[in-house]
C-alpha cells in the first residue's frame, strides 16, 4: 500500500513542484526526498494512516459541511498537501528540503536514519503534522515501547496445576508493578497495552506477554521507567521475564520549538489569520528526532481539525489555504 502512495504523491509533486523525488530506499521500504539547493530548511511529514487495507472502501474521502473526512485525511494526507502548495507559492525553492516517509506510524523503523541524515545541518524543522483544534504542537512527549513475554511451565489445571508455574498469574504482577511506573505530576504515563497468555481453558499457562507504551516529557524520565522496566523481577517461582524494546523518541521540549513558534505568531498575525496557541502533547512524530538532534523544530504546522486515529477524523477545508501560507512564509523567512 505504501508503494501506490508514495508514487501517487510523487505524482503530484512533479505536476505540483516540476521536481522529481529522490526515491530513498532503506530496508526494503521507499521514502521521498526533494532537496534544492544547500538545505536550510527541512519540511517533514509521512505518507502513511494508522488505517488498514480496505478502509476507504467503507468510509470514502468526502467533503461535507466545510469539512474533508476520509481514513488519513487529518493525520496527515491534509498536511502533505499543504506543503507541497506552500512550496509552490515560493519564488524560489533553494536551500529547501522536503522529506515524505512511509513508516512514521509504526515508529519510523527504518525512516530514521534518513531522517537524521536529512536533517543535519539544516537550520530548522517544519513538521506538517496535523495541528491541535488549531494550535501548533511546541512540544511532544518522548515515547518508548515495549514487549514483556513472561516464562512459566505448562501443567494439567485439574489433575495437578501445583506442578505448573501460570504465566497469566506472573503477568498480573507485573502488570500492577508496571503501571505503577507512571508519574501524573511530571507527566509521564506508563500504559499496559496487549496483553496475551495460555492455549487452553485446561492448562495451566506457560507463556504470557504484554505491551507497554510510556510517554514523558524528559529523557531522565524516559531513562527512569527503561531502567525500572529492565529491572523487573519474577514474583513466583520458576517465572522468567524477558523485556523487549526501549526508547523510541526522544522528547520535543518547548525549547526546542520556542523561536520558530513565536516567529509563527508574529507571521499569522501579519497575514491576519489571528493569534496561534502552541501545546505540548503525548503524541510523538518524527520531529523529536529532529529536536533529539539539536534542530529547532515546529511540529503541528498541517491541518486544523480533529479525530487523529479515530473513525471520523475531518479537516476544516477552509483552514488549508491559510496554514499552507503560514509555512510558505515561515519557509520565505528562514531561507532569507
Amino acid at each position: 500500500m505504501w508503494r501506490r502512495r508514495a508514487a501517487h504523491t510523487a505524482a503530484v509533486a512533479r505536476r505540483l513542484l516540476d521536481a522529481e523525488p529522490h526515491r530513498c530506499a532503506v530496508a526494503g521500504r521507499e521514502h521521498l526526498r526533494w532537496t534544492s539547493g544547500r538545505p536550510r530548511v527541512l519540511l517533514l511529514g509521512h505518507l502513511d494512516t494508522v488505517w488498514p487495507r480496505g478502509t476507504v472502501a467503507r468510509w470514502p474521502f468526502a467533503v461535507s459541511d466545510g469539512n474533508a473526512t476520509g481514513p488519513g485525511a487529518f493525520d496527515m494526507k491534509a498536511g502533505v498537501v499543504q506543503g507541497l502548495h506552500a512550496l509552490t507559492a515560493l519564488d524560489d525553492l533553494d536551500g529547501v528540503v522536503l522529506l515524505l516517509t512511509t513508516d512514521e506510524e509504526i515508529g519510523s523503523p527504518t525512516s530514521r536514519p534518513l531522517i537524521e541524515e536529512t536533517a543535519r545541518g539544516v537550520e530548522a524543522t517544519l513538521v506538517l503534522e496535523p495541528s491541535l483544534a488549531g494550535a501548533l504542537k511546541t512540544g511532544r512527549k518522548g515515547v518508548s515501547d515495549y514487549r514483556v513475554e513472561i516464562a512459566g511451565r505448562a501443567a494439567h489445571a485439574g489433575l495437578e496445576p501445583e506442578k505448573g508455574v501460570n504465566a497469566l498469574l506472573e503477568l498480573a504482577h507485573q502488570v500492577l508493578a508496571v503501571a505503577a511506573l507512571a508519574d501524573a505530576e511530571l507527566g509521564t504515563t506508563v500504559t499496559p497495552a496487549v496483553a496475551a497468555a495460555g492455549t487452553a481453558t485446561n492448562v495451566v499457562p506457560a507463556t504470557a506477554s504484554f505491551t507497554v507504551d510510556s510517554r514523558a516529557v524528559s529523557d531522565a524520565e524516559q531513562q527512569r521507567v527503561d531502567a525500572a522496566l529492565r529491572g523487573l523481577t519474577p514474583v513466583l517461582p520458576g517465572a522468567a521475564l524477558t523485556v523487549h524494546g526501549g526508547i523510541n523518541r526522544p522528547a520535543l521540549p518547548e525549547t526546542a520549538s520556542a523561536q520558530l513558534f513565536r516567529r509563527a505568531q508574529r507571521l499569522a498575525t501579519t497575514l491576519g489569520f489571528g493569534a496561534l496557541e502552541g501545546r505540548t502533547v503525548g503524541g510523538g512524530s518524527d520531529g523529536n528526532f529532529t529536536a533529539g538532534l539539536g534542530i529547532p523544530t515546529l511540529d503541528g504546522l498541517g491541518a486544523v481539525g480533529d479525530g487523529a486515529h479515530a473513525e471520523g477524523e475531518y479537516v476544516v477545508v477552509d483552514a488549508m489555504p491559510e496554514r499552507a501560507a503560514l509555512v510558505a512564509a515561515l519557509v520565505t523567512e528562514l531561507t532569507g
